[in-house]
């Protein structure tokens, strides 16, 4: 693991995973966890205080335990990371869970943090940008912000399970969304989830 510093493996595809304050971090951590093991992708991570605190609160996790999950830590505040710039170049990123005061800063274009930031740079650079927003019900700003965020080419993708699947479990509900989600960036996903094929 490298903190606050760019790996010089040039031929792997970077991604970066962006985790708010929002429950859901499960989305998050399972995301790292899958990239973990593709040896073609880079992993850079940002997450929020408060995502650090709900980390821990809704599954245990200690800090140190998420960042060995990524190729590439930086600091939520480190407006001079790596990922900062438009001309260093990466898939895209994934904002996951994304709160609804980072999806405000997103739409408006209000890069007060490195998250926020980050996924300005891969819509101005053309480059696919995923938030999973967590929130209800939604009021008027949430559901104009998600417009506006649509409107620039960002993809809003609610985690919500899709129950046609008939998951057994929470994790399989959560791996379905997941795979879904990664599947767009092109990232290896399979055994994940079963992509519908009719009745």
């Amino acid at each position: 693991m490298v903190i606050d510093e760019c790996s010089d493996m040039n031929q792997k595809k970077r991604i970066v995973i962006a985790m708010t304050g929002a429950t859901g971090a499960i989305y998050g951590v399972r995301m790292l966890q899958i990239l973990q093991k593709q040896e073609d992708w880079e992993a850079h991570l940002v997450i929020s205080s408060a995502g650090l605190v709900n980390l821990k609160y809704e599954i245990g996790m200690e800090r140190a335990e998420l960042y060995a999950l990524a190729d590439v830590v930086h600091g939520v505040n480190d407006i001079a990371a790596s990922i900062a710039s438009g001309s260093f170049k990466t898939e895209g990123v994934i904002i996951a869970p994304c709160s609804m005061k980072t999806l405000s800063a997103v739409a408006h274009g209000y890069g007060d943090n490195l998250i926020s930031r980050s996924a300005d740079v891969a819509l101005k650079e053309r480059r696919r940008v995923v938030i999973m927003p967590r929130e209800t019900p939604l009021n008027l700003a949430h559901i104009r912000n998600m417009a506006s965020v649509t409107e620039m080419g960002g993809i809003i993708f609610p985690p919500m399970p899709a129950f046609y699947s008939k998951s057994d479990s929470i994790m399989a509900m959560v791996d379905e969304g997941v795979g879904r989600v990664l599947d767009m960036f092109g990232v290896n996903v399979e055994g994940l989830f079963t992509p519908w094929g009719g009745l």
